[in-house]
């Protein structure tokens, strides 16, 4: 056995820790770039928070998910501002784009120099600006993460920008930040958490401590999404889907992803569909056609057993098969109403270039088996539109 672990150098966990932040600003530098999401009422406490401790912040706020442009302009502005440190608030975009900004401020050359798939995929050459990650939604991850995920509209992609250099220095995961999170963004960021578990655990190249971590969260997924969906102010839901999303991100980080994630990024790349909510959408349709993959074709492959050991704990049946997961999860996927991906303006004559960019997406990689281009439609056919039932009695 061999693996390597890594992940963010400290991660302060609990209700009020976004408190200790002028604190930690003040240990790792002196002038903040501040980034986050289109709320500015997120940032200004931040903001406040770093400024008492007599520290100057610039405020850099960014909509959407990030881009070449999103990341060279904060990367200018860190610059001309002297700033020796990134401190980002919000979702994973708002982390993503403080990460690459963080990491690219310090590295010489442009941003595509670096990238995976759409760039040269240069490794960088020396560590970013000291990096503070402050998750306000539970869901990505990214506050643990190497990598950033930057859109590129020009090439109809997402690719990431990664390195080791990259853990950011602190995560500061406040759950009472989440309280505000509406319910349909509550349901596509568990969701996206939950793949973010299913994935590593279930992938061709998993980490024994991030199964563990993977095991862990799922449980608490199963009995706490719903109720952080339906209640968004009930503090132990809240509490423990913040863990689920950390988990996540740590998971992710060390061990794969798949198929959901591979499709993820070409169709987050051709339209602004939110990652979370595609994931959401995605996820049990790829466990239905990578089960049934396996069934027919690698029988033994470790993947299958770890499909049936998810299963297990979802459904709470130690009986349960692998083929209970789909089901268990069409079932969740109904009942926190993610839409479809039709609904972000797919038509079925773009499946095919779909399939053709999922097929080169990094994340594809880690997918337990390399599946058809008839069965990659397929996911993509069931994810556009047709409701579980139908799927499953056509299947």
């Amino acid at each position: 056995m061999e693996f390597e672990f890594a992940t963010a150098s400290r991660v302060i966990f609990g209700n009020g820790s976004l408190t200790n932040l002028g604190k930690l600003v003040a240990e790792l530098g002196k002038r903040a770039l501040l980034v986050g999401g289109a709320s500015i009422e997120r940032i200004v406490p931040a903001y406040e928070l770093i400024t008492a401790h007599g520290l100057p912040a610039f405020i850099y706020q960014m909509s959407g998910e990030p881009t070449l442009e999103i990341v060279r302009r904060g990367v200018e502005l860190a610059r001309q501002n002297e700033c020796d440190v990134v401190v980002a608030i919000g979702g994973g975009s708002a982390i993503d784009a403080g990460k690459a900004i963080a990491a690219m401020t310090k590295n010489a050359g442009d941003i595509l120099d670096y990238l995976e798939v759409i760039g040269q995929g240069k490794a960088l050459e020396q560590a970013g600006l000291p990096f503070i990650a402050i998750p306000t939604t539970a869901g990505t991850g990214s506050e643990v993460t190497r990598n950033a995920v930057i859109a590129s509209s020009e090439h109809g992609v997402k690719a990431s920008l990664r390195s080791h250099w990259m853990y950011p220095r602190v995560a500061l995961v406040d759950p009472e930040l989440t309280y505000a999170l509406p319910a349909n963004h509550t349901a596509a960021c568990g969701m996206d958490a939950l793949t973010q578990l299913i994935e590593p655990f279930t992938c061709n190249r998993p980490s024994p401590i991030a199964d563990a971590l993977c095991e862990a969260g799922i449980r608490l997924a199963v009995r706490y999404l719903r109720t952080a969906y339906i209640d968004g102010k009930n503090s132990e839901a809240r509490e423990a889907m913040s863990l689920v999303g950390l988990y996540g991100g740590i998971a992710l980080a060390n061990a794969r992803l798949g198929a959901v994630h591979g499709f993820a990024a070409p169709i987050g790349g051709i339209r602004s569909a939110p990652h979370g909510a595609v994931c959401a959408r995605l996820l049990p349709v790829v466990v239905e056609c990578n089960v049934k993959a396996l069934r027919q074709r690698e029988p033994a492959n470790q993947s299958l057993e770890r499909y049936r050991q998810v299963a297990r704990l979802c459904t709470g049946d130690e009986r349960a098969e692998a083929e209970a997961l789909a089901s268990w999860l069409y079932n969740l996927r109904e009942d926190l109403d993610i839409p479809s991906i039709a609904s972000y303006g797919f038509g079925r004559d773009e499946f095919s270039d779909l399939v053709d960019k999922a097929s080169q997406a990094s994340s594809m990689k880690g997918n337990p088996i390399q599946l058809t281009h008839a069965e990659m439609e397929w996911i993509l056919t069931q994810a556009w539109c047709t409701p579980f039932l139908k799927s499953t009695n056509e299947r």
